[in-house]
């Protein structure tokens, strides 16, 4: 169950970004009365959810297939590009807000020039980023954890992403989504660096990288209590970590939190003669 408050952390992030996107092609339509052409975007979202489902069979089916340096090595790959693509997506994010929504409606202004297959396409692209995002990111999360926890608690965080999706489409929410993605950002960035002391970890239990016995001091803690378990699950946190991993998760998790945080550059101003 240590696992819970990440994989339900993902799920509502990643799932929010997706919901906003079908919210976004959804509305358009609705609003350019092309009610009829609606299939075909949930053809896509279909589709997309089935690749990502898929996706995360696959790399689950490879990693428990390998033999124990290969699984280590597999796994540790899988944590660092969780961690690019999480890095990536949350700056992006960040940058791209104010504009996804007129990129989205341009493009779909455009699919609907062309043709059916042009719409469910724009719908598949739009939404299979998110999924294949959140399937790594949640293999990555849950690596040695068995429990049927996780898978409850991505779809519990997905669940409630599609509801507050239908909140915002019918304007029975309002929530500031700037603020959210933020600090939702900001939560991810830790649970990022969890993930890469991880693969920093596996990579020295496959003997790639050296130091597994060189640790850090014992911390001496009762891991039965509430924040021990919050600690686990979030941010990887171990009694012993090595002294390598923990340099890892440090030089990761300094610089991009207070890169992410920092206020961004106004857009300067145009002057008029």
């Amino acid at each position: 169950m240590k696992t819970f408050l990440p994989t339900y952390l993902i799920g509502l992030r990643e799932g929010l970004e997706a919901a906003l996107v079908v919210t976004i092609l959804v509305a358009f339509l609705v609003k350019s009365d092309q009610r009829h052409r609606l299939p075909y975007v949930w053809a896509g979202v279909g589709l997309a959810a089935a690749l990502s489902v898929g996706f995360a069979a696959l790399l689950e089916f490879t990693s428990a297939n390998l033999a124990f340096e290969q699984q280590e090595l597999f796994e540790a790959v899988a944590s660092f590009a969780a961690v690019v693509f999480v890095t990536w997506m949350i700056f992006w994010m960040r940058r791209a807000a104010r504009t996804i929504a007129g990129e989205l409606r341009a493009k779909l202004g455009q699919a609907l020039q062309i043709g059916p297959v042009a719409i469910i396409l724009t719908a598949f692209l739009a939404v299979a980023r998110e999924g294949l995002e959140t399937a790594l990111f949640f293999f990555a999360t849950v690596q040695g954890e068995s429990s049927a926890w996780s898978v409850t608690a991505i779809l519990g965080g997905i669940g409630t992403s599609i509801l507050i999706g239908l909140g915002l489409y019918f304007s029975a929410l309002r929530i500031n989504l700037t603020r959210f993605f933020t600090w939702t950002g900001a939560a991810l960035v830790l649970v990022a660096a969890g993930i890469l002391k991880y693969g920093v970890h596996d990579l020295q239990e496959a003997d790639i990288l050296p130091g597994l016995n060189n640790v850090v001091e014992q911390i001496s803690y009762d891991p039965t209590v509430w924040w021990a378990e919050l600690l686990r699950g979030m941010f990887n946190f171990t009694p012993m970590p090595s002294v390598l991993e923990t340099l890892a998760w440090a030089a990761y998790a300094v610089p991009v939190i207070i890169l992410f945080l920092w206020p961004a550059r106004p857009a300067p101003r145009s002057v008029h003669a």
